[in-house]
């Protein structure tokens, strides 16, 4: 396993060893013991699973304290452009983002903890999308970033994407209070 700094502390790409033979191919998605000997502390309670069609976009979501969640992302099938934006207060990234393309070839996946805003778009159509949870799902913690925030200026590359009522409704950055300490 390979895990890459990005240029925002904290985020975090993870290349696994992939086997690939005549049969297909092995890895593992996820081993605590390795992850912690690699400094990498969490502990997930939850898994979550999506299938979109392309074109899809969904985010930027968060869980507010004391639900906030840390995401270990991936994709089982397909492909996408996964996104964490920094919402910390007083983080010198606050409103930065990192940008990572994730597919079911690579196996790459990305760790995003606490304190970001987290969307993706499809870049293919039925792909899975799967994610650990550090913390379990509250509906009332719910919160949100509008995904087209150009003072973000997140490069989704795309016209028209389908998204949810919710998501076509998040506040601005500008207009945010962020409940994240750095």
């Amino acid at each position: 396993m390979k895990i890459i700094k990005t240029p925002i502390p904290d985020l975090l790409v993870i290349e696994p060893n992939v086997f690939n033979d005549q049969r297909g191919y092995f890895f593992e998605s996820y081993n605590q013991e390795r992850y912690f000997n690699n400094e990498m502390n969490m502990l997930f309670v939850q898994d979550n699973e999506s299938k979109s069609g392309k074109d899809v976009l969904r985010g930027l979501h968060f869980q507010k304290p004391p639900f906030a969640q840390g995401k270990l992302v991936r994709v089982i099938q397909g492909k996408v452009l996964d996104v964490a934006v920094d919402i910390r207060k007083g983080s010198p990234t606050y409103g930065h983002y990192h940008a990572v393309e994730l597919d079911s070839v690579s196996k790459k996946m990305f760790y995003i903890p606490e304190g970001f805003a987290h969307g993706f778009l499809t870049l293919e159509d039925d792909t899975i999308f799967s994610y650990k949870c550090t913390n379990y799902y509250n509906k009332e913690s719910e919160g949100s970033i509008l995904w087209s925030d150009e003072t973000i200026g997140v490069k989704w590359d795309v016209e028209n994407p389908i998204l949810s009522d919710k998501d076509k409704e998040g506040p601005l950055l500008k207009d945010f209070q962020s409940p994240f300490n750095f």
